[in-house]
């Protein structure tokens, strides 16, 4: 049993009472009792007893610390204390956080009537906070006593709390002063212990012990240390010599009886279940099994706020009450949710139905001033603390929702009571919520931004200069908050720095605060008490530095929710439960989220935004979720008003513009996309069209008057003052950076600040101050960089005068003057720094390190008028640039820390127009070509860095200085001038050979000769010999009769859309380094392997020596146009009009384009049903025309009536008049038919002729001409004459005329005639092509009657299978034949030449007016198999461009332009050799040195043991620059040896020079020495040939892999700033420090140490699943699918390697035999070549001999299992699988949920092989951006770059 009574100790000199409550413990002899002896003054407990000291200074002595009943616990701790205080040994108090520790010493102090020295530790504490500080005063500098001194000195208890938080270097100054009661001061004296202090007064006198300056410790001086158990908390463990002096005592939490008992009696009212039920559950957490959990410590001691609330409010009970202490749902992964929940189901603890009443009314306290009367809609009405301001209940600003207002009710029943935190996502409304509150509570908000590097000073005093110099302390914002009673909002709780915020823990727990200057702050009631006990006034206490906390003080922090994915976010500790009671502030609901946008803006938005927000924040995808982030309430209101103001803006934009989509990761941003498109979200019309047609929408900028217009978006133009401050910018529109400004107007009108994101570059500084200057504002400009700091980026400390003086930075001047502020580099800042914007922008408040502060127009006038404000002016707006965020640039994410308080912009590099046209300006003399290639591979460049295949993203600002230059020098070529950029990357050859491969792709020789022309060689042609003329022979009349006309008007059906794409081409130039005929080439898109083309042709496009191609293929009918100089295919899809295979049917067909009067349309015939199509490539729209007519013969119809099966006719278009350009006439007829069918396709009519013979063929030399071939080859001329049609046959005296198989249709030029028949005539002519013949020129024809004709023979007759195609270009005078390829022609086959298997066929290229014949190689995309048996084309396609050029296709798609003509060919290497530039030799200075002479004979050198450097010579080996032995740089060595130091590089002239002999002597040497390497890992010649098969195909990306891997390794070494140190540079945060003379107040770089007790850095944990099943050997021979994953399987191994610390990884195989094939281990890598060529062997061989069968879906479900319970900081598992699921019977449903089985485990599936469409079924019904299709080679390692890059890099 307990027994209780009451001893009262009375104190002589004290004007006090110490009441202390003692018991009696009856049980085993134990006896414990605090009793009072009047004799002495003394206080006991138990048998122990100390005798009371007398305070010289009782505002020293704790107040009201210990309570009037003692529990038995605290009883025992106490007695202990006095036993080591008896003893003279310090106290080392050691527990869990909370206020325990604390509170228990302060309790001692006051039983026992000790005065004490408080200081709570920090990383910011120095030596001089506890020794000694020096202050300056009447322009002195003198030393002032710190705590450990006045402590030692005043005979004082020195408390340190926080021992933990301490850096190692600090504590050790105290340790002779624990051990030996001894310290040497700064100021000289000498601190002695008691004992020796008094033998040395016994011989000397105190006058010379103070000239020696030395000093008694008290006797009565003791410590006591607060610290927590390190390591199982953060923090720096005990230093041993420290440890060694203190004695430990174990502060366990109060018993669970004793607590109950406590907690039962003070609130009687409460059932005493809801106590026990919660206590029961808190005691529970925090025993061993909770900690072996990883569960943070249940805040016991704050269960005396949680049973207050519970006391007043019925309503609060259950799981809500538990989540006011421990929001277990925001910290602890789902493993520890589970547990929490199953043990609250234990203790009944249930989540309640009941949402609780909400707010009714606030009314002033009719009891109390200082209080606000709250009521509740339930009727319920308690009291709270209130502001000085007057109460308001309306808010115009403010929209109240249901949510909000159940948040604020919430908060109310906290604020009476205790502190509160609320966490809650960006954005989400904390900040509006404070506002509200404070309103309703006429509160003033002291706004406080919290960041990393703040330090305890910032938070509490900061020192200062007085006018005359003195140094002094500067008060805080917080401590005016306290002295003021306003509400003190800490915004950033999850940014701060633990051990910096644990400062605050004194005041939040206990409202009591110990500062530097040795001013206490104390709470109101503690301070009224000790006013009374010592008869002083409130002043009076002031003057000796006692202040009283205002009641009405509260602090309430903000908080995102931890990052439970990062070990470094986990800012909810155990500590920071134990300071504030938590609610957590979800995004609002859709509907009160409508409610509040419906309501602040003028008109309601579309339903599919919410609809979007609502669908990313209900996903639990990590990716998802990072995008519901960025459409926070913030952003959707800002996007609201933007579409509200501006209706005929695209939703779709907007939202991309608020997530940044364009620098998202490409796995996000297919996500967002997927989603929009879900939703139907999707671009303006005529944006989508531009976008398909990869076209960019052009706007104006123009000024008129005062009114600026941009786009179509105006506002009126500043008049200032302060001209000197606009920008003056010169730039050159172009639509992209026009458009961007438009949108950034928008939003400046709207009055947003802005923020611009963008590479390096693009121009973000040009059009911002374009921007500027066009609105005529002026404009402060700062520059950020990684040593900006808070400080400076509002003030510039200086001394002047012996004073700090501060210079206002440009944001201040901005500010007050109200001009814009461009806020450059912000990514290079830390985002702590940059997050003080967010407090300017959102509440319109800033702290000024001066003591100032900044206030917006919404802050009351009071404080405006104040002295030390700055008011923002209310044109004062902020524009921020940063650098993209993420890979390569690997800067701080400025946009994801406050990138929502702006409205975002992304810029990127112009559009190709756009560009083209911005250079155009700088270089007006370049040539358009020159520009257009520099533009294209610099934008291939950007791709490949946006893909992360190269680091460095190369920008416009590049090309804009290689324009320049040659603008200037325009004699320099354009192959030497790009080096001016690429030669930073000449050193490193992956990166040097994708350059060199783009720029050769877009035709800059970069590296290539003018020696290197590669033409066709020339044969000479046959001379021309003068044979029989041609005689036109009339048919007689009796035949001429049945040439019947019939002229009837066309039937147009239709029309008809078709879907359009628009496809990227990967075009390459065919001159990179050799010029030749042949210009360009590139494949087409096909859309099958069945698919193939059938026929080409050309137009006049609309920009000189413009042409548009169109292509028509089959198995589908697809139409293929683009420009000759494009990048993009558009395809129209043309199954409706030719569905495929239907009843056996397949069709051909042919294509022509219908000349200038319709410049974008093309005619398209299928010659097996005789279908016509005039299709519009523009808008992709056909029209059907009806021939019909004779051409349905009379045979067939006779056929069709009586059942018989009619012949399969045969149709043909002939198109000759349409090359000319200016007709629209073709002729359709059907062969072995008497009929043709003339088609005006522009006058919409049709001739019907039937003629008295069998046509096999139609040429049409001229409009009225037609020249006839029958079934007997018999040649006919039918003419159309005014009224009718006469028929002629041409006969020739010598023999039958040979077939015509293509005429010009225009005349040869006078000189051509004239190299063929060697005289000057001028008749009308025709050039025909015959097959025996190589070129037939026929003078006369075809309008005399009698024709000379002038034939070039062939000495062989060409096969009519083996002329396919063939083009007549009159203009230049040639034939160009397309022969096939699978034999060389007859005179190249005389020369050698052999057949060539990438040979497509040939051309014969006649030339009449040089009388040279040239034969051109055409090689060609090889056509599927599946397609070869469909196609007739036995050679390449070809049509005549209007330029005299030439176009050819093969039936795979493979595109090639030619030039052909002599002039062509001499203008094009004109510009060529123009572009490689000549290099002057003459002019350039050089010191020669003869590297050459001294070379012997290679060998590998001598070793250095001590590793120095070594430059030139020929002695050591791994030197640089020398000669002979191995290493890097020099000449003549046997192989390269890298020593790891510096390269001198020899020149490229010394190295050709070396003799053949040392080179050959060097290649043996370097072939033995690799030999040597493959003898000691035993691996053969043969099998480092089949490694480097695998590794050449990826080595790219292996380089690109590391380039990653490197930067974020680099990121994660960035040196950081070391303070407090004596040397390195001055920091501004110390200059007072500095001018009173301490040392440490500089700083320097260096690596940081991690934060104490934070977790080690663990690697990211990676298992590749590679599928080695039968099905991937089978199929190998279809699609690769098993060399593919090899060659990835190579990448990985070889990209991880020596990663070991960053990545874990190792890879398992799974099949139809084991779900679990260890191919690697994680502890045992491949190291070196031979080891990862026998995990490719054993890949192939197990694949090869496995069992048949699928364990694809167990292999996933146990590795992830696997995985995820190793220790690491980031799990990964990537699948490579084929996507032969449905031969097992695997639904994707199942595999979907295996792969997101655990939320710690990022898995992924690449299917690499598929039949059918098997791999997009999947990927479709996968998780959106965990799977992938990838059925190329190229792409796979791409696609796990992908992977890698937007997950390590989050």
């Amino acid at each position: 049993m307990w027994v209780a009574r009451r001893v009262i100790m009375s104190k002589s000199r004290a004007g006090y009472r110490l009441k202390i409550l003692s018991r009696h413990h009856v049980m085993a002899d134990s006896h414990i009792t605090i009793r009072r002896c009047k004799s002495n003054d003394s206080v006991s407990i138990g048998n122990v007893s100390i005798k009371l000291l007398t305070a010289a200074n009782p505002q020293k002595v704790p107040t009201s610390y210990l309570p009037g009943d003692v529990s038995h616990s605290l009883l025992q701790h106490l007695k202990w204390m006095m036993q080591k205080d008896l003893l003279g040994q310090d106290i080392f108090l050691i527990g869990c956080p909370g206020p325990m520790r604390r509170r228990l010493a302060l309790m001692y102090l006051e039983m026992t009537n000790r005065e004490h020295e408080y200081i709570a530790l920090s990383r910011d504490t120095t030596e001089a906070d506890l020794k000694q500080r020096r202050e300056i005063k009447g322009g002195t500098a003198y030393y002032v006593d710190q705590c450990a001194v006045r402590a030692a000195t005043e005979g004082r208890v020195l408390v340190l709390e926080g021992i933990e938080k301490a850096e190692r270097n600090v504590l050790p100054v105290l340790n002779n002063l624990l051990e030996n009661r001894e310290m040497q001061l700064e100021d000289g004296r000498f601190l002695m212990k008691a004992s020796t202090y008094d033998k040395l007064l016994d011989s000397h006198s105190k006058e010379e012990m103070n000239d020696w300056k030395i000093v008694r410790v008290s006797e009565a001086f003791r410590v006591i240390a607060l610290g927590l158990p390190i390591p199982r908390y953060t923090g720096n463990p005990l230093d041993p010599p420290l440890r060694s002096r203190f004695q430990a005592r174990d502060i366990n939490n109060i018993p669970f009886k004793e607590q109950f008992d406590v907690l039962r009696g003070t609130y009687s009212s409460l059932d005493p279940s809801y106590i026990s039920e919660i206590l029961s559950f808190a005691h529970t957490l925090n025993q061993e099994e909770g900690q072996n959990l990883g569960l943070a410590d249940f805040p016991l001691a704050s269960m005396t706020q949680l049973s207050a609330i519970m006391s007043e409010f019925s309503h609060i009970r259950g799981e809500s009450a538990v989540k006011r202490l421990y929001p277990y749902n925001l910290f602890l992964s789902d493993d520890g949710k589970k547990s929490i929940k199953s043990t609250l189901e234990t203790f009944e603890l249930h989540e309640s139905s009941f949402q609780g009443p909400n707010l009714q009314k606030v009314s002033p306290s009719s009891e109390n001033s200082e209080e606000a009367m709250i009521t509740f809609t339930d009727g319920h009405s308690f009291s709270v603390k209130k502001g000085q301001k007057e109460l308001q209940s309306n808010d115009e600003h403010y929209v109240q929702t249901e949510h909000q207002e159940r948040l604020i009710s919430d908060l109310l029943t906290s604020h009476r009571f205790h502190d509160f935190c609320i966490v809650g996502p960006r954005g989400c409304g904390k900040t509006t919520v404070v506002r509200k509150l404070s309103t309703l509570l006429g509160y003033h908000v002291e706004p406080i931004l919290l960041y990393q590097d703040m330090t305890s000073r910032d938070l509490l005093q900061q020192r200062t200069t007085l006018e005359n110099g003195d140094t002094a302390w500067r008060p805080s914002p917080l401590l005016t908050a306290m002295k003021h009673g306003d509400i003190a909002v800490l915004d950033g709780l999850h940014r701060i720095n633990a051990g910096t915020f644990s400062v605050l823990a004194s005041l939040i727990q206990d409202r009591e605060l110990n500062l530097a200057d040795g001013s206490r702050f104390l709470q109101g009631h503690r301070f009224d008490t000790l006013a009374q006990d010592l008869g002083k006034t409130s002043e009076e206490l002031n003057e000796i530095g006692v202040h009283r906390i205002h009641p009405s003080f509260r602090i309430i922090g903000l908080a995102e929710p931890p990052d439970l994915s990062s070990t470094s976010g986990q800012w909810l500790n155990a500590e920071m439960l134990s300071m504030f009671l938590f609610h957590h502030m979800t995004a609002l609901p859709i509907k009160d989220e409508v409610k509040v946008i419906d309501s602040l803006t003028a008109n309601h938005v579309t339903d599919k935004l919410f609809d979007l927000s609502e669908s990313l924040r209900r996903n639990r995808d990590p990716t998802f979720q990072a995008l519901a982030n960025t459409l926070s309430t913030r952003n959707l209101l800002r996007i609201a008003r933007r579409l509200s103001r501006y209706p005929s803006e695209s939703l779709y934009e907007a939202v991309h513009s608020a997530c940044m989509s364009r620098f998202l990761p490409a796995l996000a941003k297919r996500s967002l996309e997927q989603m929009l498109e879900e939703l139907d979200i999707a671009p303006s019309g005529d944006r989508a069209e531009l976008k398909e047609a990869g076209l960019e929408r052009a706007t104006s900028c123009t000024v008129k008057g005062d009114i600026l217009r941009i786009g179509n978006t105006e506002c009126h133009i500043s008049k200032s003052d302060n001209l000197m401050k606009v920008p003056d910018t010169l730039f050159y529109d172009n639509s992209m950076h026009i458009a961007v400004m438009e949108s950034m107007l928008k939003d400046y009108l709207c009055g947003e600040h802005l923020l611009l994101v963008g590479n390096q570059g693009v121009g973000k500084n040009k059009v911002v101050d374009r921007f500027l200057q066009l609105l005529g504002r002026p404009r402060e400009y700062i520059q950020l960089h990684r040593d900006t700091t808070v400080q400076t980026l509002t003030l510039q400390p200086t001394v002047r005068d012996g004073k700090i003086v501060y210079d206002d930075s440009p944001l201040v001047k901005a500010v007050r003057e109200g001009l814009v502020l461009v806020i450059d580099e912000a990514d290079k800042a830390p985002t702590n720094v940059t997050c003080v914007l967010k407090t300017l922008v959102e509440s319109g408040q800033m702290h000024l390190s001066d003591g100032r502060k900044i206030v917006s127009d919404e802050t009351d006038a009071s404080i405006v008028a104040s002295a030390g404000v700055i008011h923002m002016h209310p044109n004062f707006r902020m524009i921020v640039l940063a650098n993209r965020p993420g890979f390569p640039f690997l800067g701080n994410d400025f946009f994801h820390a406050v990138g929502d308080i702006f409205s975002c912009h992304a810029l990127d590099n112009p559009d190709v127009e756009g560009e083209v046209s911005m250079l155009r300006q700088y270089g007006k003399d370049v040539p358009e070509d020159t520009l257009r290639k520099l533009v294209f591979a610099f934008g291939e460049l950007r791709n490949l860095a946006d893909q992360g295949t190269i680091a460095y993203p190369y920008s416009t600002r590049e090309v804009v200085n290689i324009v320049k230059h040659l603008q200037v020098f325009p004699d320099d070529g354009l192959a030497t001038v790009v080096s001016n950029v690429f030669d930073f990357d000449q050193y490193n050859t992956e990166m040097k050979e994708t350059i060199i491969s783009t720029m050769h792709k877009h035709g800059i020789p970069l590296g290539a000769s003018v020696s290197n022309v590669s033409l066709a060689k020339e044969y000479a042609l046959p001379p021309f010999s003068k044979c029989s003329p041609w005689n036109r022979n009339k048919v007689s009349k009796t035949n001429n009769s049945l040439v019947s006309v019939e002229n009837r008007r066309l039937k147009v059906k239709g029309p008809v859309q078709a879907l359009v794409k628009v496809h990227p081409v990967v075009r390459k130039s065919a001159r990179s380094t050799h010029f030749t005929e042949l210009e360009s080439y590139w494949t087409l898109p096909l859309f099958s392997e069945s698919s193939h083309i059938c026929d080409v042709t050309s137009s006049h496009g609309l920009e000189k020596d413009m042409a548009t191609l169109h292509f028509v293929g089959v198995n589908p009918a697809v139409l293929y146009s683009m420009k000759s100089n494009g990048h993009t295919v558009s395809c129209l899809d043309l199954y409706d009009a030719f569905p495929t295979h239907r009843n056996r049917y397949q069709p051909s067909l042919s294509i022509a384009c219908l000349g200038a009067s319709l410049p974008h349309s093309v005619l398209l015939h299928e010659q097996v049903g005789n279908v016509l199509l005039v299709i519009d490539t523009e808008n992709g729209r056909y029209s059907r025309l009806e021939t019909g007519g004779l051409l349905d013969s009379v045979t067939d119809a006779v056929s069709r009536r009586i059942g018989t099966r009619p012949r399969k006719p045969v149709y043909r278009m002939c198109t000759d008049l349409l090359q000319e350009g200016s007709h629209s006439i073709v002729t359709v007829y059907e062969i072995s038919s008497p009929n043709l069918a003339v088609v005006d396709v522009l006058e919409g009519t049709c001739s019907d002729i039937q003629l008295p013979l069998s046509v096999n063929s139609v040429r049409m030399p001229s409009a009225n001409h037609w020249m006839i071939e029958d079934k007997d080859r018999r040649q006919y001329l039918l003419e159309k004459n005014e009224n009718d049609y006469s028929l002629s046959e041409i006969t020739c005296a010598e023999n039958s005329l040979p077939s015509v198989v293509g005429t010009s249709i225009a005349p040869l030029h006078t000189s051509t005639i004239q190299a063929v028949t060697g005289q000057v005539i001028n008749v009308p002519n025709r050039l025909l092509a015959t097959k025996t013949k190589y070129a037939d020129l026929v003078l006369g024809f075809p309008d005399l009657q009698e024709v000379e004709v002038y034939s070039a023979a062939r000495e062989d007759d060409l096969k009519s299978a083996e002329v396919t195609c063939l083009a007549v270009l009159p203009a230049t005078g040639q034939i160009i034949r397309s022969l096939p390829g699978h034999r060389p022609p007859q005179r190249l086959s005389k020369d050698g030449h052999i057949h060539e298997r990438n040979v497509s066929g040939y051309l014969e290229v006649t030339d009449l007016l040089r009388q040279k014949l040239r034969y051109l190689k055409v090689s060609g995309a090889a056509p599927s198999p599946y397609s070869t048996w469909l196609t007739t084309a036995s050679g390449p396609m070809l049509s005549p461009l209007p330029n005299d050029g030439l176009v050819t296709v093969d039936s795979g798609g493979g595109v090639q332009l030619w030039e052909t003509s002599q002039a062509l060919l001499d203008s094009a290497l004109q510009g060529w050799t123009k572009l490689i530039g000549t290099a002057a030799d003459d002019l350039q200075m050089t010191y020669e040195r003869d590297g050459v002479k001294d070379c012997q004979a290679p060998k590998h050198g001598k070793v250095d043991p001590t590793g120095n450097p070594h430059v030139g010579g020929n002695t050591w080996a791994g030197g640089t620059g020398g000669r002979d032995t191995a290493g890097l740089g020099g000449v003549g060595g046997p192989y390269r040896l890298d020593a790891g130091h510096d390269v001198h590089q020899v020149s490229q002239e010394v190295k050709d020079a070396v003799p053949e002999h040392i080179r050959e002597a060097a290649r043996e040497m370097g072939q033995k020495a690799f030999k040597e390497r493959l003898k000691q890992i035993q691996m053969s010649e043969y099998d480092a040939e089949v490694y480097h098969t695998f590794y050449d195909n990826v080595r790219r990306h292996i380089q690109s892999m590391r380039v990653v891997l490197d930067s974020l390794q680099a990121k994660g070494k960035e040196r950081q700033w070391l303070k407090n140190q004596t040397h390195g540079d001055l920091d501004d945060g110390r200059i007072i420090e500095g001018l009173t003379g301490e040392r440490n107040i500089y700083r320097k770089r260096g690596e940081k140490e991690p934060e104490p007790g934070s977790p080690q850095t663990k690697p990211k944990r990676l298992r590749l699943l590679v599928d080695v099943s039968g099905s991937m050997y089978r199929f190998n021979g279809h699609d690769l699918r098993l060399q593919r994953e090899m060659e990835v399987v190579c990448m990985v191994l070889e990209a991880f390697h020596g990663y070991d610390e960053k990545l874990k990884y190792d890879i398992y195989g799974h099949s139809g035999e084991s779900h679990s094939v260890s191919l690697t281990t994680a502890e045992d890598p491949p190291k070196n070549n031979k080891q990862r060529l026998q995990v490719l062997q054993t890949m192939h061989a197990h694949s090869q001999f496995c069992l048949s069968g699928d364990f694809t879906l167990k292999a996933t479900r146990a590795a992830i299992e696997e995985i995820s319970k190793e220790d690491a900081d980031e799990h990964f598992v990537i699948v490579l699988s084929d996507a032969n699921f449905d031969r097992y019977g695997i639904p994707a449903s199942s595999f979907a949920e295996v792969l997101s089985s655990k939320d710690n485990v990022n898995a992924y599936a690449i299917f690499i092989g598929s039949l059918g469409d098997q791999a997009d079924r999947l990927v479709k019904a996968l998780p959106s951006g965990h799977s992938f299709a990838c059925m190329d080679t190229a792409k796979l390692p791409q696609i796990i770059q992908q992977i890698f890059t937007s997950t390590f890099l989050k």
